[in-house]
């Protein structure tokens, strides 16, 4: 006999922004049995579309993901059932899977996609980055080398050793500026732009020095890139962030008590061979607001005269550059270590040294500083990436060994408020994905997130690993 509960019903209003699972137009409100969950609903679009291979859904209310049965979520949300329930639904997401791994003498700091839909593609005019699998993998090691990899886990061109121009100690940080030009950092102090060179018919791929930046008097950890403008950011550990020129021209000197020991005065360019030199330059401006290490700066997406830094010192600071005077402080109670914006919902996400992912709205407007917390990790969150095909996805790297997969849509109620829940975690594939609570021998200390390559992440394994799923954090609206 049936309880009183599965005798409930609902009305429902099944609507989609993805036009090849549309249902028909003429397609009214369902009156559907409360205890349905995500299967039996997307069993009923697959019928009502006739579909003889059945598309996984997922759905939501009111921009939240249904997790439970219909009547759980309306009990827990305070919703009537008497009312029509409109219900968006989506393609399910799927899991990230494995699809190479590349290995390195030391340690992998840090790594970035050059593809045609990246950001420093979009930049260049590389006709092999068209081509699937013509995509190419930077990474940054604790050996003191960049290095260059295509799909095949080949490497194409290693920057030059620290007696040949190159870093004289381990490398934290590196990004593409574009198709022919690389960023990177190091504690060694300084930033350095590089000539990059990808295949052609008489020469191979090359990596080469062309600027060296001085002005922080510690590592740098973190950088942020902006070609248009000419510009490169820097997290320092001495409690600063720098603004740069990638243009010789633009720059100013070097400042004196920050280069090389063995240095004249009048020297302003490094001699590396017989007849090669680097020309060196020093900070636009170096941005001192911090009381502790600053571990991550990024410019903001729509404004490239404003940026955001992350601080040891438990604060996210926003700056208006032109004037080089931080214009917002807001303070959480955690140290943060990474720093992503979400541009279309006016947040940015930082990664915390207390497990979690803390999302914060930086408009001086906002009535509150903490907008939601995504909870998972079981040690440091120290690289942040978005999603380049969704306005809701950021994948996370932490020190627990593990990248996970994040939509603000997918929460749990809890005592504080909404918090967000991981779709995935990826393991590292050099222990078979094994979860360590510590991530002892395979912390993840870098992430990048490739609409083409897939969720490429950097770690204490000596590998970078590349891991592609499919419609995650899929758009519920245009």
């Amino acid at each position: 006999m049936a309880t009183e509960k599965e005798q409930n019903q609902v009305r429902i209003q099944l609507t989609t922004s993805q036009l090849d699972i549309a249902l028909p137009e003429k397609t009214g409100p369902i009156l559907v049995n409360t205890n349905f969950r995500r299967y039996a609903l997307s069993s009923l679009v697959n019928t009502i579309l006739g579909n003889e291979k059945p598309v996984p859904l997922d759905f939501l209310i009111n921009g939240t993901f249904v997790r439970s049965s219909l009547d759980d979520y309306l009990t827990q949300h305070g919703i009537s059932p008497e009312t029509t329930i409109y219900l968006e639904y989506v393609k399910a997401a799927v899991p990230p899977v494995h699809l190479a791994s590349f290995e390195h003498d030391d340690w992998v700091s840090s790594v970035d996609v050059l593809s045609e839909t990246s950001a420093a593609g979009t930049l260049g005019r590389e006709p092999d980055l068209q081509k699937p699998g013509h995509e190419s993998i930077l990474s940054a090691s604790y050996d003191g080398l960049l290095r260059v990899w295509n799909m095949s886990s080949q490497v194409m061109a290693i920057s030059p050793s620290a007696e040949n121009g190159g870093h004289v100690s381990s490398i934290k940080a590196t990004k593409f500026i574009s198709s022919s030009q690389i960023a990177s950092s190091g504690t060694d102090r300084t930033v350095r732009v590089w000539k990059y060179r990808a295949t052609s018919d008489d020469s191979p791929p090359s990596i080469n020095p062309h600027i060296e930046l001085y002005g922080h008097k510690a590592s740098v950890d973190a950088l942020a890139v902006h070609q248009p403008s000419s510009r490169i950011l820097s997290a320092s550990a001495d409690h600063s962030a720098g603004v740069w020129s990638m243009r010789k021209s633009d720059a100013p000197a070097a400042p004196e008590s920050c280069l090389p020991s063995n240095l004249t005065r009048s020297v302003k360019r490094r001699k590396i061979g017989p007849s090669v030199s680097t020309v060196q330059r020093g900070p636009l401006a170096l941005l001192k607001s911090h009381s502790a290490p600053v571990s991550s700066v990024i410019f903001a997406p729509t404004d490239p005269t404003i940026a955001y830094s992350a601080s040891w010192d438990h604060t996210l600071k926003t700056w208006d550059l032109p004037t080089s005077t931080p214009v917002d402080t807001r303070s959480t109670s955690h140290s943060l270590l990474s720093l992503v914006a979400l541009p279309t919902l006016n947040l940015v996400a930082t990664g915390t040294s207390a497990r979690h992912i803390t999302l914060i709205d930086p408009r001086a407007s906002a009535t509150s500083i903490v907008a939601m917390t995504l909870r998972g990790h079981t040690n440091a969150v120290v690289s942040l990436a978005i999603d380049p095909n969704s306005t809701y996805s950021l994948a996370s790297g932490s020190h627990d060994g593990t990248c996970r997969v994040w939509d603000v849509r997918s929460t749990k109620t809890e005592k504080e408020g909404r918090v967000g829940q991981s779709m995935y975690s990826i393991g590292r594939e050099s222990v078979g994905g094994e979860s360590r609570v510590s991530g002892d021998g395979v912390k993840v200390f870098g992430i990048v997130w490739d609409a083409d390559v897939g969720i490429v992440s950097a770690g204490e394994d000596k590998r970078v690993q590349i891991n592609r799923g499919k419609n995650i954090g899929l758009n519920s609206q245009k």
